[in-house]
C-alpha cells in the first residue's frame, strides 16, 4: 500500500482475501495486521479458513441472508462454542431472527458443564440510521435478550478504535447491505529510524501506535525494550497517515439509487470489492437475476473514485471467462472508459488486481 499523502510504500493495516475467489460463495476475510483480531463479510462457504482463522473473527458483516451469504454462520459457530468470547454480527432487519432459528435448531441441554460463555450480540439495520440489537448467550442456551434500538448516524454499524464499519441499505430482491470499514488514521512506524535510535524493533511499538493514533499527549510514557520515554520523544519513528479503506458491495441492482449510494458509502476506496456476476453481454440477465455486470461494476467502481477494484462472485455459467470478465471491469474502471478492444490489448489497468 502507497502512502496517500506521500506515495511511499506504508504497511497496510488491512489484509483482506476472498475466501472462496472469484466464483465461489461470497466471503471476505480481513485480516489485521499485528492484532489478534479479523473481520468477516459475509459468511457464504467457510471451510477454507482455519479454526485459527475463524476464532479471531470479533465482527461479522451480512449483506443479507441468502444461503450462499450466510450458510457459513453454523461453521463459525462450532469453533466458537465453549469459548469464553464475544462476537459481534450485523446485517439487514431479519438478521436476529434469523441467527435465533439457526441456533434453536440445535440442542443445547449440555450448557450446565461448561464454565466459558459466548456471547453473540446481533444487530440488524433496520432503518439507514437506526439498529435494531439483541444478543444470544451460551449458558442461557442462547434465550434471545432484547437490547433495544440504538443510532447508526451516517449508516455507523460498529466502531472501536481501531476501525469503524458504515453500512448502506441496497437494493437486491430485498435489502442487501454495503458496507464501507475505515481505519481512522494509519500510523506507519519506520523502521530504519527506530533502528538509527539504537532501539530494537518489537511489540513495545504497538502500544506506541496506539498512544498516536488516540491522541495521547507528549508525556505520555511508553515503555521501552530496555526504559522508558515520553511520547513527545518518539514521534518522530512514525509518520502518520490517511487510513485504509475497503468497500464490499454485493448482490446489488443496477439502479440509479444503488450507484449513488454505493459511490458515497465507497467513496475513495483503496480497494472496492464488488460483485460482477455476470458478463457484459449478459445485461438482461443481470436484471431478471438483480446483480451487477462487469461493465456496471466497473463504472461503479470508477464513480466511487476507488484506487483498486476486486471484482467477485462470479456467476458460475461463466466459468472458463475468468480473463474475459476481469478485462470488461477493467474497461469500465478506467479513469477514461477504454473500447473492450483496447482493454484487450493493454492488460489488467493499474487499479485493478
Amino acid at each position: 500500500m502507497r502512502s496517500k499523502r506521500t506515495g511511499l510504500r506504508v504497511t497496510p493495516s488491512f489484509h483482506p482475501r476472498l475466501v472462496n475467489g472469484r466464483y465461489g460463495d461470497p466471503a471476505l476475510f480481513v485480516d489485521r495486521a499485528h492484532e489478534r483480531g479479523a473481520l468477516l463479510f459475509d459468511l457464504g462457504d467457510l471451510h477454507p479458513l482455519s479454526a485459527r482463522d475463524l476464532l479471531r473473527v470479533t465482527h461479522a458483516f451480512v449483506s443479507h441472508m441468502h444461503m450462499d451469504h450466510f450458510v457459513g454462520f453454523d461453521s463459525w459457530l462450532r469453533v466458537l462454542v465453549g469459548r469464553e468470547k464475544q462476537v459481534d454480527l450485523v446485517g439487514p432487519e431479519g438478521l436476529i431472527d434469523a441467527v435465533g432459528h439457526k441456533l434453536r435448531a440445535y440442542t443445547w441441554d449440555l450448557v450446565s458443564r461448561y464454565d466459558t460463555d459466548l456471547v453473540i450480540d446481533v444487530a440488524e439495520l433496520v432503518a439507514p440510521d437506526r439498529l435494531r440489537r439483541a444478543r444470544y448467550r451460551f449458558l442461557t442456551g442462547f434465550a434471545r435478550e432484547e437490547l433495544g434500538e440504538a443510532d447508526a448516524p451516517g449508516g455507523l454499524v460498529a466502531r472501536t478504535p481501531a476501525f469503524s464499519v458504515h453500512a448502506a441499505i441496497l437494493e437486491h430482491h430485498g435489502p442487501s447491505l454495503g458496507f464501507a470499514l475505515t481505519e481512522p488514521v494509519h500510523v506507519n512506524v519506520w523502521r530504519n529510524r527506530v533502528e538509527e535510535r539504537g532501539l530494537a524493533v518489537g511489540p513495545w511499538l504497538k502500544p506506541l501506535k496506539e498512544a498516536i493514533r488516540d491522541g495521547a499527549p507528549d508525556d505520555t510514557v511508553i515503555t521501552l525494550p530496555d526504559g522508558t520515554a515520553e511520547l513527545g520523544t518518539l514521534r518522530d519513528l512514525v509518520s502518520v497517515e490517511p487510513g485504509q479503506k475497503l468497500g464490499y458491495i454485493t448482490d446489488i441492482r443496477d439502479t440509479p439509487a444503488n450507484r449513488a449510494a454505493v459511490a458515497a458509502l465507497c467513496d475513495g476506496a483503496d480497494t472496492l470489492f464488488i460483485e460482477a456476476s455476470f458478463a457484459a453481454d449478459e445485461a438482461e440477465r443481470a436484471r431478471d437475476r438483480a446483480h451487477l455486470t462487469t461493465t456496471a461494476a466497473g463504472e461503479i467502481a470508477r464513480a466511487a473514485q476507488a484506487r483498486r477494484v476486486e471484482p467477485f462472485h462470479f456467476s458460475s455459467r461463466n466459468e472458463g471467462r475468468e480473463a474475459e470478465m476481469l478485462l470488461e471491469v477493467e474497461a469500465a474502471f478506467a479513469p477514461t472508459p477504454l473500447p473492450l478492444s483496447r482493454a484487450h490489448q493493454v492488460g489488467h489497468a493499474p487499479g485493478m488486481t
